[in-house]
């Protein structure tokens, strides 16, 4: 087996799996102990109301697993978030974020490599996908399709949750605002070096995820990540309000140029299209306000160095020779002063 000489931080997010979770952390500890110099297990429990704590505190004790670092949360939080917990409190080189029911550890290993090659992010995509139902397969189409479209990538195929970050990844990402947010995208919009591998291996099976949470976290991303949806609120106010503008001009024309005119229509019309003029413009004004405010509030860093090289061998170490310099300007003050002792004083 490849041996990495790094230390390597993997986070786990577990619920409710009490009776797996013990054979989880050995299978993981199994597995890395040979693979990289040293390692440690995060494991964030998303506020289990089984007796995972009880095994979790087991597996903590003396004749437990080694490396192990737990952190129960009070109350349940989405995906992203959770791993973030495990993420901020990582000490490795390279950290590894798994879901142990849909990622398979044992494709570890190949993007290990290329992190270590000098990838800073490595993305992992099943082929093999839980069953989900219909109306959980649709929304997630739509949800991607839309992401696509506002982002520029495909979030599940080019950002998906089983990934190998270094160290500068999450050190970007945490002086961002809002990091747990902004994980989810930020390694594949960030102008990282990353690589994107694909494998193929059964899921586990596990319990099928809820529509409604998942809509609300796929709205959250995309209202936090991206300003299209609020853009195309004030596009929309400012064809409203150009609309009904050239709607008025069109109603004061008829009314100059036609004759049998329904009583009525040319102050009513008129009436209509002036309110609805000015609520398209209040609006756009909101509309342009709220962005304004939205970009302060999560505005990330203003840049971040990518990479950091520096040339083997520089001029300018050669021309600062302390000694020499120092000792030559000592030489010819001796060298001086004893010529003047030897002169006779005048």
């Amino acid at each position: 087996m490849v041996f990495f000489p790094v230390f390597l931080s993997i986070v786990f997010v577990v619920r409710n799996q009490s009776t797996h979770t013990q054979k989880i952390l050995s299978d993981a500890a199994s597995c890395v102990a040979s693979l990289v110099s040293d390692y440690e297990l995060i494991v964030v429990d998303n506020a289990s109301d089984d007796d995972s704590i009880s095994v979790l505190k087991t597996l903590t004790a003396e004749n437990g697993l080694p490396n192990l670092q737990i952190y129960a949360l009070t109350k349940e939080v989405d995906a992203d978030t959770a791993s973030w917990v495990g993420l901020e409190s990582a000490l490795g080189d390279f950290v590894a974020v798994i879901d142990p029911f849909a990622d398979d550890i044992e494709f570890l290993p190949e993007m290990l490599d290329k992190a270590v090659s000098g990838a800073d992010v490595v993305f992992a995509n099943n082929q093999q996908k839980a069953p989900q139902s219909l109306a959980y397969r649709v929304s997630y189409a739509v949800f991607n399709g839309l992401y696509k479209c506002f982002n520029g990538i495909h979030l599940a195929r080019e950002a998906p949750q089983y990934r190998v970050l270094s160290k500068r990844v999450v050190n970007f990402i945490l002086q961002h605002p809002q990091p747990a947010m902004t994980y989810r995208h930020l390694p594949a919009t960030g102008g990282f070096a990353r690589v994107n591998l694909n494998y193929s291996a059964a899921p586990k099976p596990t319990h099928t995820k809820r529509l409604g949470e998942s809509i609300d976290r796929g709205m959250r991303l995309l209202v936090s990540t991206t300003r299209a949806p609020m853009r195309l609120v004030t596009s929309l106010s400012l064809f409203g309000a150009v609309a009904n503008l050239v709607y008025s001009i069109y109603v004061v024309a008829v009314g100059f140029l036609k004759t049998d005119v329904a009583p009525g229509w040319i102050s009513l019309s008129l009436q209509q299209s002036g309110m609805f003029f000015l609520i398209s413009l209040v609006l756009l004004v909101l509309g342009e306000y709220i962005l304004h405010m939205v970009s302060l509030s999560s505005e990330g860093p203003l840049y971040h160095v990518g990479q950091e090289l520096t040339s083997a061998r520089m001029t300018r170490r050669e021309k600062l020779n302390v000694e020499e310099v120092i000792a030559k300007p000592i030489n010819a003050l001796s060298t001086r002063l004893e010529r003047i002792r030897g002169k006779p004083w005048i």
